[in-house]
């Protein structure tokens, strides 16, 4: 008898949970009618977290429904012309995402006849469709606030919401345009300026993996640079090479994946790969001769084939006279074979021979002058930092030196370099 009253006991008390969980149930949503939402969010933070309730999908629809009004009553003021509170109303709005989330994939889990009834999918996917514009907004906010976590939620969760089951089967439902796609890109960018690279990744593969939609934004390379960012954030060298790849085979006009790929060989040592992909990129892109064919120049250079080097370097001046690398290059490989032929010249008894080199090397440095002195002039009128100015300084004073140990008198132009320098 004694057995039989404790589970008589047990059976009330449990009921008596239940009851009371149901019932904050209830006065969160009396809460919610009378417009007292501090109240309803009391009580139904009580319940989403009571295993008798929390996977009963009206509590999460509540409580989805309490951040919907906070977000409703600031934006009907805005409207009406009276003082809102701009971020209580989108923090209303972004409170009321996920529950809403929550409650309609509750609602679609069948019964115990196996049937599924999820009564609150009509209203949930109505409001939602409704709010969906002014996550832009939320976003726009909170980044202008500089809470850049936070504007990427909004951000994301406008991606998001024409992704939701609940709007399976409804092509029309939503307008996926270009604004569209710019969102995805403020999502990316926020979440970067976060400094939150796992999620700016994670956001990045996610926008390379579905179908690009042209805009005035970024161009869909942009979203492989972003990951080869991304990636040598994360020191992850593999997977940053691993894009370059790809982003080379996707966009072979690009001016940044062939360029580093390039870069990547010749820090390898792999000069022969980088000359392949150099004249990929040249003929892909001959409007970049400064930059491409300077590179080819310096490699060429560095296998000792100065004239072929000059060939290439003359290509990118005949593009851009004042390609400053091309300037300073072309002195350069004319100074290297000036000062290799001095070195030779120095191990050899042959005075004929002697003084056809030494006329050959001062051909050498003069060629380089003008090309230095223009590329030094380059660097002073765009007020360049110290250092290169220096640097260019310094190549001047050895040409001036060496013209004028030679017979070729530029003392007058060694001592305004030297002053320069401080010397």
């Amino acid at each position: 008898m004694k057995k039989l009253f404790f589970l008589t006991a047990a059976a009330i008390f449990a009921a008596g949970s239940l009851f009371a969980q149901k019932s904050a149930v209830r006065d969160a949503k009396r809460s919610l009618g009378s417009n007292d939402l501090n109240e309803a969010r009391t009580l139904i933070k009580q319940a989403i977290t009571n295993p008798e309730t929390a996977n009963d999908p009206e509590t999460w629809k509540i409580y989805g429904d309490i951040g919907n009004k906070a977000f409703d009553n600031e934006r009907t003021n805005e409207m009406l012309g009276k003082p809102a509170n701009q971020e209580v109303m989108f923090n209303g709005l972004l409170e009321s995402y996920e529950p809403y989330v929550k409650a309609d994939s509750l609602g679609e889990l069948p019964d115990a006849k196996g049937r599924v009834k999820n009564k609150f999918r009509k209203d949930i996917s109505g409001i939602l469709k409704a709010n969906h514009p002014f996550y832009i907004n939320g976003g726009v906010f909170f980044n202008e606030k500089q809470q850049y976590s936070k504007a990427a939620d909004f951000f994301e969760i406008y991606w998001n919401i024409p992704t939701l089951p609940m709007f399976d089967g409804q092509k029309d439902a939503f307008q996926l345009d270009s604004t569209y796609q710019t969102i995805k890109y403020y999502a990316i960018i926020t979440a970067i300026q976060a400094k939150d690279h796992d999620r700016a990744l994670k956001l990045l593969k996610r926008a390379a993996s579905e179908p690009f939609i042209p805009n005035s934004a970024y161009q869909e390379s942009d979203i492989y640079e972003l990951i080869a960012s991304e990636y040598i954030q994360q020191g992850d060298t593999a997977k940053y090479i691993e894009t370059l790849y790809e982003g080379a085979e996707k966009f072979p006009k690009s001016k940044y994946f062939i360029p580093n790929l390039v870069n990547v060989f010749i820090r390898q040592g792999n000069n022969q790969k980088a000359m392949e992909y150099l004249d990929e990129a040249i003929k892909n892109d001959p409007t970049n001769a400064c930059d491409l064919n300077s590179v080819k120049g310096a490699l060429l250079a560095e296998k000792g084939e100065f004239a072929a080097a000059e060939a290439e370097y003359n290509k990118a001046l005949a593009q851009d006279a004042n390609c400053e690398r091309a300037l300073e290059a072309l002195a350069v490989n004319f100074i290297l074979q000036a000062q290799n032929l001095k070195e030779k010249t120095a191990t050899i008894t042959d005075r004929k021979m002697q003084l056809e080199n030494d006329k050959k090397t001062v051909e050498f440095y003069q060629a380089a002058l003008p090309h230095l002195e223009k590329f030094t002039q380059l660097l002073k009128d765009r007020n360049a930092d110290k250092t290169e100015i220096d640097g260019a300084l310094m190549k001047l004073r050895n040409v001036y030196y060496n013209l004028s140990m030679m017979g070729v008198d530029k003392s007058v132009q060694l001592k305004e370099v030297e002053k320069e320098l401080g010397l």
